[in-house]
């Protein structure tokens, strides 16, 4: 008898969560951050070398579709989903088409965007913590 209770048990806990993963998940073609299309192609620390641990998190993202990069910059460790100041900065690597955004946001600065077909990009996130991490002529394509 408590072997079957506990198998019982057991069965309605596995549905349970077989059903919370299916509702929480996201449909495959589902868009991101950036919107459909977008790949993501690299994702950077920040804050590791000066504190230790990680401020936020920089993510780069392109569409071959329309030849666009995107970039956002999150908040992590103390910064994670907590409003404060988030900074992200996405340009072509000879400078022009500079985008930026930045402010106190709770979860992420950004989108912001260039197109760059057949070129590299210079990107950098900046996190609450005034750490940065910069990247020149990087994703070249």
């Amino acid at each position: 008898m408590r072997a079957r209770k506990l198998a019982t048990l057991l069965a309605g806990a596995t549905l349970t969560a077989a059903t919370t993963l299916t509702a929480t998940a996201a449909p495959a073609g589902a868009a991101g951050p950036c919107g459909s299309g977008y790949t993501r192609v690299g994702v950077y620390n920040i804050g590791i070398e000066k504190y230790g641990y990680r401020t936020g998190i920089l993510e780069v993202y392109y569409s071959s579709a329309s030849g666009k990069n995107c970039a956002l910059t999150y908040g992590d460790g103390p910064y994670a989903n907590t409003t404060s100041w988030k900074g992200v900065v996405i340009s072509r690597g000879d400078g022009s088409g500079k985008d930026s955004d930045a402010g106190n946001y709770q979860y992420y600065a950004g989108p912001v965007y260039v197109s760059a077909a057949g070129q590299c990009i210079d990107v950098e996130g900046i996190s609450p913590s005034w750490t940065s991490v910069k990247l020149d002529n990087v994703h070249c394509g």
